[in-house]
């Protein structure tokens, strides 16, 4: 989409747009949207001001394009995860582990979830960044919601899908939150441990 915007737009295809954009999504997910500068933006991108406006519009347009950048992905991700033909014990646990090991990386430290990391903080007084936040989680719901009713006897007695479905997302968030703490990998495994437990029930 970036590239075609490009295109149309009339400049060349001196960079790729794709891999900047990673670049910026970095910076902004160290740094938070309010802290990060352009001259942050420039350094890390190796673009100086005009060629970043031209390709992608203001410092806002471009964080919003890394949000919906990674609200693909996840989304992406967490669907042909919860599409797995695997016990639903087996598929959370892949989930849990996946994002343990993405919230704990980072070249400046642990950094979390990029949506949850930033764009809770952001939503406050941007519509925008709240409206994609928001339907990610209502889209990350639905995933798990549609899984667990397909798996439905293999949760927990009692438990209902769309129930069961609002605790799996949720630990995700707590898992993201964790590790921007510093949390250590054992710890926030017992965090998904724990969840998936109550979820499908104890082994």
């Amino acid at each position: 989409m970036v590239q075609k915007e490009l295109k149309a737009r009339g400049r060349p295809r001196s960079f790729d747009a794709d891999a900047v954009l990673d670049k910026a999504r970095a910076v902004f997910w160290n740094l938070g949207y309010a802290a990060t500068s352009l001259d942050d933006l420039a350094a890390a991108t190796g673009l100086n001001r005009p060629s970043l406006y031209g390709a992608f519009g203001d410092k806002h347009a471009l964080y919003v394009a890394a949000l919906q950048r990674s609200r693909d992905e996840s989304v992406r991700a967490m669907g042909q995860a919860l599409a797995l033909d695997r016990p639903l014990r087996e598929v959370l646990g892949i989930i849990y582990s996946s994002a343990i090991r993405i919230y704990r990386a980072g070249d400046a430290g642990q950094r979390g979830c990029f949506l949850v990391g930033t764009a809770v903080t952001q939503a406050v007084d941007d519509p925008e960044a709240r409206d994609l936040l928001a339907r990610f989680v209502d889209e990350s719901d639905a995933l798990f919601a549609d899984r667990f009713a397909k798996s439905k006897d293999e949760l927990a007695p009692g438990a209902d899908a769309r129930g069961a479905a609002a605790i799996a997302v949720a630990t995700l968030h707590t898992l993201a939150i964790r590790a921007r703490t510093g949390a250590d990998a054992p710890s926030m495994q017992k965090v998904a441990d724990a969840a998936v437990a109550l979820i499908c029930g104890p082994v």
